[in-house]
């Protein structure tokens, strides 16, 4: 049985190029001693001789000297019996097709095949790793993260403080790209009338004022956003009670440009007004090079 005062500690790994060491450095922002590619044959004298104060994280991968799967497997399992820790395993996984594009990008060599083509490294990799992915209590896919992305999913999974308040995200999307990972709540928008078919209005996006005006003046506009807002409003302190640190709400519409966009920055901006330390990002616009804007209250 574990102890009430058991020592928090996360070990984090995952393929090379999903995003370890942002994750590694998330976590020391949220007050993690945090310490990467340590040899696993010094672990438990660490764990043994350290005495305990920050909670701890560690990333290992297969670059990590003395790396196999089954020695992880052996440490997590002897660290699980402890009574004085509480040992979580996190897995940065990231599909084959964005890793090859992420190799390609930085032109880097693949660990486990720095004289071959990424792809066979890659391989390797996902081989290596299956028995340790099948043991993770956290499981993140980073494939459509940006470094953003990951550090406030980090956030979310990470960040237990008691003083810690709920941060809101909100999202514009296009459903044509599919549904951003890790949201909490999607509403599909395209419903409203599209300011895409007004010639004046097409080269706008929806943090323009004429864009939200347009959408706004949509009969079903009003009803919609007070429902949605009420309820909302209504669910954020149960979520604050729950001890929940992060929450994300989506808005979807076709292109991701217009309505969307208009929803998120109208709704966001209501939340910040009533006093919600609320973020804002536009998937879509931000592919497109366009700054991200944010809102923020304390």
């Amino acid at each position: 049985m574990k102890s009430p005062q058991a020592h928090r500690i996360v070990l984090v790994t995952g393929p090379s190029g999903a995003g370890r060491s942002t994750a590694i450095r998330a976590l020391e922002d949220l007050g993690f001693e945090a310490i990467d590619n340590m040899p696993l044959r010094l672990l438990a004298p660490l764990l043994d001789d350290t005495p305990f104060g920050r909670p701890i994280a560690l990333g290992f991968d297969t670059r990590t000297r003395d790396f196999s799967a089954a020695a992880l497997i052996e440490i997590i399992d002897g660290l699980t019996n402890r009574g004085d820790i509480l040992v979580e395993l996190l897995y940065l996984d990231c599909s084959m097709d964005v890793l090859l594009r992420r190799f390609s990008e930085t032109r880097r060599r693949h660990p486990l095949a720095p004289a071959e083509d990424p792809s066979v490294g890659i391989a390797r990799e996902f081989d290596l790793l299956g028995p340790i992915r099948a043991r993770a209590e956290v499981l993140i896919n980073t494939s459509e993260f940006t470094p953003h992305d990951l550090r406030a999913e980090m956030t979310r999974w990470f960040d237990h403080s008691p003083d810690q308040k709920l941060a809101v995200s909100v999202h514009s999307f296009s459903y044509k790209r599919g549904v951003p990972r890790g949201l909490d709540m999607i509403f599909d928008v395209r419903f409203l009338r599209n300011p895409y078919w007004e010639p004046s209005l097409q080269s706008l996006d929806g943090r323009d004022e004429k864009i939200q005006d347009y959408v706004v003046q949509d009969a079903r506009f009003e009803a919609f956003f007070k429902t949605l807002y009420d309820m909302v409003k209504l669910l954020l302190p149960a979520y604050v009670e729950e001890g929940k640190s992060h929450l994300s709400i989506g808005f979807g519409c076709t292109g991701g440009q217009h309505r969307s966009v208009a929803l998120a920055e109208t709704f966001a901006n209501t939340l910040a007004q009533g006093g919600w330390q609320v973020s804002k990002r536009h998937r879509e616009i931000e592919r497109r090079g366009d700054s991200v804007q944010k809102t923020k209250t304390g």
